[in-house]
């Protein structure tokens, strides 16, 4: 069995590059890159003293928050849907 293929694709968050292998798409990586660094853009823009490290930590506790309350809002619409 093959492997999906593995696209490679350099994109820009706040203000550094990286290039990140995967198996989405180009513009789908892009997408998940701007998100992340809107996100970053607008946590450090009302935290100016945090480095990017720090920076960059709340932005995936964030991010991970929000992950976690759509997961709950789409169990409680399947259970919702149960009955």
């Amino acid at each position: 069995m093959s492997e999906p293929r593995k696209n490679r694709t350099t994109v820009e968050i706040y203000g550094q590059q990286y290039t990140i292998v995967g198996t989405e798409s180009a513009s789908h990586i892009r997408f998940v890159a701007s998100l992340v660094d809107e996100k970053m853009r607008e946590i450090g823009g009302s935290n100016s003293s945090l480095d990017s490290s720090k920076l960059a930590v709340l932005t995936a506790v964030n991010a991970v928050n929000d992950l976690i309350k759509l997961k709950d809002f789409y169990e409680r619409q399947e259970k919702e849907i149960e009955r």
